[in-house]
């Protein structure tokens, strides 16, 4: 069965320690993609807010 796994993080290093914590329990088999994303935005004073997101799809191991 073909589960997800959804990350977000503020900061691109954050996020890909969290993937990488989560691919830890995970086969290399398993994994079959990741997609990758990037909003930027920007508040009421013009500063530039970031969101750096991930999506797994994996394999339940069984």
């Amino acid at each position: 069965m073909l589960k997800v796994a959804l990350f977000d993080e503020e900061h691109e290093k954050d996020l890909e320690e969290e993937i990488n914590e989560f691919l830890e329990d995970l086969e290399e088999n398993q994994v079959r993609d990741i997609k990758y994303n990037v909003a930027i935005l920007t508040d009421e004073d013009g500063e530039q807010i970031y969101c750096y997101s991930a999506l797994v799809i994996y394999r339940e191991n069984l």
